[in-house]
């Protein structure tokens, strides 16, 4: 479904705990909102909620049950969703959160379920609004670029407002700049690290977390 009226723009650096909770607002009522992270500007909404996740699809237009990135507060939260056997990938992610950094992890049997997927990205992310926000909600947050299918990401606030005002309900912005560049993706299903595309981090810097 597509909004019939612009989106609601909120300047975080105003009143960032009434933007926050407006965020929080917005991701449980299953609404998509444009939100700034540690890296660029996100598509955000409830993983969960499959009306929500088919919105984002719909307006990147992108094939649905392509998995997006999921943020989260901390990595307490986030052993409720994955399964993790190895205290060794246990200690490394502790080493690298919160930081743009992006890892594939195997999901546990109940969110495999919901999600109908084996694996899926989590990241705790190095920004305050993201870090209150997911702190308040202790869920995972959709975060996806903005950006049409094949095309490249939007990361100019007065861009992102002229192409995407209609489409979601809102808009949450900062006047400071933001990192304009995607977080390093890293694959920790199997046994070993493996780079899957090197952002702002060094893949060589965090295998010596390892």
């Amino acid at each position: 479904m597509i909004s019939t009226k612009n989106a609601e723009l909120i300047n975080i650096d105003k009143k960032l705990e009434t933007a926050i909770n407006k965020a929080k607002k917005y991701y449980l009522e299953g609404t998509v909102f444009i939100y700034p992270t540690d890296t660029i500007y996100g598509f955000g909404a409830n993983p969960f909620n499959e009306d929500a996740v088919k919105r984002i699809d719909a307006i990147k237009g992108r094939d649905e049950g392509k998995p997006y990135i999921l943020l989260v507060d901390s990595v307490d939260t986030l052993t409720k969703y994955v399964d993790i056997k190895n205290e060794k990938h246990l200690d490394f992610l502790l080493a690298i959160w919160p930081n743009p950094v992006s890892v594939v992890l195997n999901l546990n049997k109940k969110t495999q379920s919901i999600l109908k997927q084996n694996t899926a990205a989590f990241r705790v992310p190095h920004q305050r609004f993201c870090l209150k926000l997911l702190d308040q909600i202790k869920m995972p947050l959709i975060s996806t670029s903005i950006n049409r299918s094949d095309m490249e990401p939007l990361t100019e606030i007065s861009m992102i407002i002229d192409n995407f005002i209609s489409e979601v309900d809102a808009i949450f912005y900062t006047e400071k700049r933001s990192y304009f560049k995607a977080s390093t993706l890293i694959d920790l299903s199997d046994s070993f690290p493996v780079l899957l595309r090197e952002g702002k981090i060094k893949f060589e810097d965090l295998l010596e977390k390892f």
